[in-house]
């Protein structure tokens, strides 16, 4: 797919013949001046002095521009490898490759220091490794399954909440540190069957173990959704074994495909996971160490800033959460003219296109990833293609009433009928199947218009992603894949190698194992799933977890493939209606955060396997599957859009709706001849048309912008139920993080960057545990019914047309 998600730095080298010296500077025009790679003696050879150009390369893949100062083909060499026979790249890129590191004196660095060539890596992951460090312990798995049982179980509560919180691994990391110190502190030197109790100092590999457990199962399983929409939508209830066997297989097969595709990436620099630094940067923070990068700056201590941001963001979010819940949705406009439809159609938050921009909540600005992680360019392809595609052609199309848009929201995750009413898809269902005559005679399905231009971009991110390949990178792909087997390793990479690796065939045990317990799901109950279903379904994983998979180590930015899988065993099993498949990305990531800390693969890789049977038939089963119970039938307008606590269900309705239109009805019909939405198809022709006419104008412009055109497509998968209240403020929050900030100070960046995203989120979450828990469930949230919900604070958002899905 969409190797082509970064940008690359070129060299064009002018050769000298005198070798440069360690005064090497980079220019403000990207010139490098100056020669040197230090006092250490060399291999006598001709080094080239050089400037760089950018430049579009597709498949080197580059975090941003700024990130590498030079192309990951020019592999990087230690100190040993210069002086090796077995040593084959060219001596002279390998000299200015580490004469031009980026981790100078100046920056913080030591000189001669072997480091990753990442700035961002430098800054959260220590460059050293104590193999005898203690790892897997009594005290690490008894906090660690403490952990794997309550976030889950939290998330899940939270999953049918909009805005949600994501409870993830931060939390116990944070929450986990203290406790580990108190252990070491206070529980005696004693050994009971010759395992200790206390073996000592709490450890920073310790710690990320749990951190690890804790978020083998954090987020709300996939299947889990699958088991809501049964419920909601379709009335169906299975027994406790069906929805253990159920996200035990989704789960553990993703677990598997994980394991198997670390090769590919885990291990390469290149794959550095933005989201993990975060992780990493609060693991150095909490237990002190010091590593490259960093230097001494001047400013407050890391441990300070955390815990001052920490408190900040907890305390703040009392007001957009409960004393002034307007500050979320900040839809100012609206408030000054309530009752105007196109006013509330256009700059509305809930149903409009959200013109307003502003929020002040947190978790509306993090919703759809943390924006001081994503690289400015793909941020800025993301507002390109959100701008252009949600805010210019969406309103053409809505107020020139395509698709009898006028009779609908402008935006929502529903899906209608003829009369503008929601879908009632009850009354087209007989026996759990499709009945034909009975669609006829009610209605076809219409969806809102950004719903509608959400399934189209997907349509042409699947052509685009296929064309673009063939166009530029057939064979670059081929040589990337190779090349990944033997990309020259980092230092982290080689101080992996002090440990041994768990084996390909353990994780082909574990898919074989859960395949089977997939095929028990499809064969002992009415799912109308079959096995061959099934395994299309995998193919189609299996063929996109790689690609998919290096876009987001790069970018940070999730590339959603649920519709491919959707359109294929729609057109092949019509008249179902539900689908389930599983995704092994959560998974890579804990790998990757495991190859940064220097957990040993078979320490790290226990965890995930026991946890992996273990969460799904504890957490996954009475935790997240208790607790969904316990949802369900919490109030009686759980799920619905009025609900006073916002449990209105967002991801169940985007997942409902989508089972509806691919399983019930089926793309066959709902694409078919004569219907309104046959038109989405030609998406496809518009998706592999697009990389055809860049190639044309590009190879006539090589320096046009279009080069830098990437993602544009397939960003915005999480419209619904995310809105612009999610992407703009995002975008510029992003901006001040990766731009200014870090062109400007780029010190302080490297040193408080990912330290404040990770107490933001910390923070966050736990304002909105104790805001619920303390103020909004108690007494059945009549807690300032009638003085604090009620003020003019809380109340004037919801007093609009777009609270109310005004059509025109």
């Amino acid at each position: 797919v969409y190797l082509a998600a970064g940008a690359a730095i070129t060299l064009e080298c002018r050769e000298t013949g005198a070798p440069p010296t360690a005064d090497a500077t980079l220019s403000k025009d990207h010139e490098i001046t100056g020669t040197g790679i230090g006092e250490e003696e060399r291999p006598s050879s001709r080094v080239s002095q050089f400037n760089f150009t950018e430049k579009t390369f597709g498949i080197i893949f580059m975090p941003s521009l700024e990130s590498a100062e030079v192309s990951l083909d020019s592999p990087r060499a230690s100190q040993h490898d210069f002086h090796s026979s077995s040593f084959d790249i060219n001596i002279d890129q390998a000299q200015m490759y580490d004469a031009f590191d980026p981790n100078t004196v100046e920056n913080g660095g030591e000189l001669g220091e072997e480091d990753s060539p990442y700035p961002e890596v430098r800054s959260a992951v220590a460059n050293f490794d104590d193999p005898e460090m203690a790892v897997s312990t009594l005290r690490s798995w008894t906090i660690g399954l403490l952990f794997s049982i309550l976030i889950p179980g939290m998330n899940q509560f939270f999953h049918f909440r909009y805005p949600s919180v994501n409870i993830g691994p931060v939390v116990a990391q944070l929450i986990g540190f203290p406790i580990g110190r108190a252990w070491a502190r206070w529980v005696p030197a004693v050994s009971i069957f010759g395992v200790p109790l206390n073996p000592g100092p709490f450890t920073i590999k310790e710690h990320v173990l749990i951190t690890v457990m804790a978020g083998v199962g954090s987020g709300s399983a996939y299947a889990t959704d699958l088991i809501a929409v049964q419920n909601v939508f379709y009335g169906q209830e299975f027994n406790f074994i069906f929805k253990w066997m159920l996200v035990v297989s989704t789960q553990c097969i993703g677990f598997s495909i994980g394991g198997v595709t670390r090769r590919f990436l885990v291990s390469p620099p290149s794959m550095i996971w933005p989201n993990t630094l975060v992780t990493c940067a609060l693991f150095n923070t909490l237990h002190s160490q010091s590593y490259a990068g960093i230097g001494k700056h001047p400013g407050m201590s890391r441990e300070h800033f955390f815990l001052y941001a920490f408190i900040g963001s907890a305390v703040w979010y009392f007001l957009p959460g409960y004393l002034f819940q307007a500050l979320s949705y900040f839809s100012w406009v609206c408030w000054i003219a309530p009752d105007n439809i196109i006013v509330n159609q256009l700059f509305g938050y809930r149903s409009g296109l959200g013109f307003s921009i502003l929020t002040f909540d947190w978790n509306q600005i993090a919703y759809i990833g943390v924006r001081a992680l994503v690289p400015r360019w793909a941020e800025a392809n993301i507002l390109i293609s959100f701008s252009f595609f949600f805010w210019f052609l969406v309103p053409i199309l809505y107020y020139t009433n395509v698709w009898h848009a006028q009779y609908l929201p402008i935006s929502s995750a529903n899906a209608f009928d003829n009369t503008g009413m929601y879908y009632n898809h009850s009354r087209i269902i007989s026996n759990g199947k499709l009945d034909l005559e009975a669609y006829k005679a009610y209605s076809p399905v219409y969806l809102s218009t950004t719903f509608a231009m959400s399934y189209g971009l997907s349509f042409m991110s699947i052509t685009a992603t296929i064309v673009h390949a063939i166009i530029h990178f057939s064979a670059p792909i081929k040589l990337h894949f190779k090349r990944s087997l033997r990309e020259q390793p980092d230092v982290h990479a080689k101080l992996m190698l002090t440990y041994p690796q768990v084996p390909d065939y353990y994780y082909a045990c574990i898919f074989i194992v859960t395949f089977i317990f997939a095929c028990i799901c499809i064969e002992c109950w009415d799912t109308g799933m079959t096995i061959w279903a099934l395994i299309l379904a995998l193919a189609v994983a299996l063929l996109y977890v790689v690609p998919v998979g290096m876009i987001q180590a790069i970018t940070n930015c999730e590339y959603r493939t649920a519709v491919i899988t959707e359109l294929l065993v729609g057109f092949l099993l019509p008249g179902k209606g539900d689908n389930s498949y599983g995704s092994s990305i959560q998974f890579t990531m804990d790998f990757k955060l495991g190859h940064y800390m220097k957990i040993p693969p078979r320490y790290g890789g226990e965890p995930r396997q026991i946890l992996s049977l273990i969460a799904p038939s504890t957490h996954c089963q009475t935790a997240q599957l208790g607790i969904q119970s316990w949802c369900v039938h919490y109030s009686r307008d759980m799920c619905s859009q009025t609900q006073k606590d916002y449990f209105n269900c967002a991801f169940t309705q985007v997942f409902g709706t989508a089972s509806v239109i691919w399983g019930l009805i089926g793309p066959g019909l709902f694409f078919s001849k004569g219907q309104k939405m046959i038109a989405l198809t030609f998406f496809f022709v518009i998706g592999a048309a697009c990389p055809i006419l860049q190639w044309l104008i590009t190879r006539r412009r090589p320096n046009t912008i279009l080069n830098y055109l990437r993602l544009i497509f397939s960003a915005l998968g999480v419209i619904p139920p995310a809105t612009a209240v999610n992407f703009i403020p995002w975008a510029g929050f992003g901006f001040i993080f990766q731009y200014v900030i870090r062109r400007k100070h780029f010190a302080y960046w490297t040193k408080y960057n990912y330290v404040l995203s990770a107490a933001l989120d910390a923070g966050t979450a736990v304002g909105l545990i104790l805001v619920f828990f303390c103020l909004q469930y108690p007494l059945h949230g009549s807690i300032g019914g009638k003085s604090v919900l009620e003020w003019w604070g809380n109340q004037v958002f919801t007093h609009t047309l777009d609270w109310t899905d005004v059509s025109l």
